[in-house]
């Protein structure tokens, strides 16, 4: 339950996410590793500026696989994306 927290999610185009700590990236890897899915998780932020520019603290294998690395900006790993 986040309470009133306010879930981030920044989607670029359909299929490439970064959002906040509410990611489960482990399960994205391990349970739905089929779908492929490309995010990223950054922790600790509040706002869509916040987000953009916080390192990411997860990745998922495809997001791996297209360069996107632990510790890269919201905004370089959405460059990345696109």
């Amino acid at each position: 339950m986040l309470g009133n927290r306010k879930t981030l999610l920044y989607q670029c185009f359909l299929d490439f996410h970064i959002m906040c700590g509410a990611l489960d990236v482990g399960l994205l890897n391990e349970k739905l590793g089929d779908r492929k899915i490309i995010a990223a998780r950054a922790v600790g932020v509040r706002t869509l500026d916040q987000l953009l520019h916080a390192p990411m603290e997860s990745v998922t294998t495809e997001a791996e696989a297209m360069g996107i690395t632990v510790g890269m900006t919201g905004v370089e790993a959405l460059l990345k994306m696109i």
